[in-house]
């Protein structure tokens, strides 16, 4: 099987050869170890040298205030740019003291347009930049509930969604209606070419959700399933994320149509891989388990290769074998990394 053969038959949770694959996306401080201990100069010849099946894309973004499609919204208004290591969802943003609809409109907050900045061209020359045979997942987050955690400070959100849930609904629909338009874009631009997106909210904690399932099913998936369903209708796979104890909300992810499930945070309460399985088995598919908490930075090369095999045991397919985060930190020793990557693309 070449990696799309093998992507596509991994979602499909269809026979594999050997588990799909994916490295995902680490921290730029990681990458100089992880390629000076492969041999190699570029992160791109570090996905080949490891047996990565996956060339991840960011949807190009270049606006005054930021230079990234998931910071987007200058939520201070202070006409500064975005700051994409340190921001945070908890500072009070433009509608921290805003008790209705009205209230936010008098904010006359300049919701950005993407049409003015991403650049199509852009768009199909990074992702033409990929390997003929890989997998080209686009990068485009898309987190609706998180910005609009941000739109308010996250204190203030949570309280709204009980007590003024109309005007959360409100900025929500403009948050969405932003990515929504941007990912026709960037899916148009490169039509045929992107075989899956990733798009998510954080919306776990290590023991369960931060919010209830009810509140994620009014304030999250509505959102999300007008995202799902523009990506499907280009023919590409949808891959969401959300970090922490999300099991409680996997059934409602399901419902919306989502493809996998990403990262499975492997130490979070009911993400065991096991647990996963038993419940949601030839539901849906799921892609991470390879904890990053404690196993990967802690761990040594033969740990590492006893868990992908026990996961391979649990998930024969239906999951992409990859770090229960996307961001490999530089605390990860890269023997581990490519202790993951020997034991996942041994053919049995």
């Amino acid at each position: 099987m070449n990696s799309k053969e093998r992507f596509y038959a991994t979602i499909e949770r269809r026979p594999v050869d050997r588990p799909a694959c994916w490295m995902g996306m680490p921290t730029p401080s990681a990458i100089p170890g992880l390629c000076d201990f492969y041999g190699v100069k570029t992160f791109n010849e570090l996905k080949v040298a490891c047996g990565d099946d996956f060339y991840a894309v960011e949807v190009p973004y270049k606006s005054p205030t930021c230079s990234a499609l998931y910071a987007a919204f200058d939520w201070y208004m202070n006409g500064s740019n975005v700051d994409t290591e340190h921001r945070t969802l908890t500072a009070d943003g433009c509608f921290a003291q805003c008790e209705d609809i009205e209230d936010v409109e008098a904010v006359n907050f300049p919701w950005p347009d993407p049409a003015l900045y991403i650049d199509p061209e852009e768009c199909r020359r990074l992702v033409d930049e990929a390997p003929e045979d890989k997998v080209v997942i686009g990068m485009a987050w898309c987190c609706h509930f998180q910005d609009a955690c941000a739109a308010f400070g996250m204190q203030a959100y949570l309280m709204n969604m009980l007590a003024e849930p109309e005007m959360c609904h409100y900025v929500d629909d403009h948050i969405v209606a932003f990515y929504e338009k941007a990912l026709r874009i960037f899916l148009e631009a490169t039509k045929g070419k992107v075989q899956a997106v990733l798009i998510g909210d954080d919306m776990g904690s290590q023991r369960g959700l931060m919010i209830s399932p009810a509140a994620v099913k009014e304030f999250v998936i509505p959102g999300a399933k007008k995202l799902i369903d523009i990506i499907h209708s280009y023919g590409a796979k949808v891959i969401y994320h959300s970090c922490g104890s999300i099991v409680e909300a996997i059934p409602l992810l399901i419902e919306a149509g989502v493809d996998a499930i990403h990262p499975i945070q492997a130490l979070a309460a009911g993400m065991q891989p096991d647990n996963l399985k038993a419940k949601f088995d030839g539901q849906v598919s799921f892609c991470g388990g390879v904890d990053t908490q404690d196993l990967l930075p802690n761990g040594t090369p033969d740990q590492v290769m006893a868990k992908v095999k026990e996961l391979r045991e649990i998930f024969p397919t239906g999951l992409i074998i990859s770090p229960s985060h996307e961001a490999i930190q530089n605390d990860v020793p890269p023997a581990n990394i490519k202790a993951l990557f020997d034991e996942a693309c041994k053919i049995y």
